[in-house]
């Protein structure tokens, strides 16, 4: 679904909607977070952005992820798909930074053990595989990226760090190794 609740085309990204018998009625003794996440035609705003080819559906992001740049859509999963392509780079996590009515592309970058780079040669290997608005603004390099037990990247807490002014110093203790 477009963000104007309409269809998308083939190879279009929208958000993706289901529903089923064995798509959830709705949340336990909470009405309002039901009427917000199922229509009353009973479709389930799932809160992933996908594209269908042909037969194949692909997840491409979150909703809730997405980074509006200038006007256009940023999905970080693609940046991040092009960062992790980098021989050093273990994982990587993208951020929407908000500025003055915008919002800039923060990464974050974990690195294999002992290896090193410059944030700015991370830069290049980006700029040559992204369009000029996917490109970050800034590459923050880190130890470790902030993770649940499960190993969910806690990107909230690479907000806060970007937000604080120095990313990772002041909401990620002892985890900076490089700061761009």
């Amino acid at each position: 679904m477009n963000s104007r609740g309409g269809t998308v085309g083939p190879g279009e990204v929208g958000e993706l909607h289901v529903r089923g018998p064995n798509v959830m009625l709705g949340y336990y003794r909470t009405p309002e977070l039901t009427a917000k996440a199922i229509d009353s035609a009973g479709w389930f705003n799932t809160g992933d952005l996908a594209r269908l080819d042909g037969d194949h559906l692909f997840i491409v992001g979150r909703s809730k992820e997405l980074i509006i740049r200038s006007g256009f859509n940023v999905y970080p999963a693609e940046v991040e798909a092009v960062l992790n392509r980098h021989e050093l780079v273990v994982q990587s996590a993208v951020i929407g930074r908000p500025v003055s009515g915008n919002e800039e592309v923060v990464a974050f970058v974990q690195l294999l053990p002992g290896a090193t780079i410059e944030p700015a040669e991370l830069m290049r290997f980006a700029a040559a595989q992204l369009t000029s608005y996917k490109r970050p603004c800034e590459i923050v390099i880190l130890e470790a990226l902030p993770a649940a037990s499960t190993g969910k990247i806690l990107k909230h807490k690479l907000l806060e760090a970007a937000q604080a002014g120095h990313p990772g110093i002041t909401a990620l203790p002892n985890q900076v190794r490089t700061v761009a």
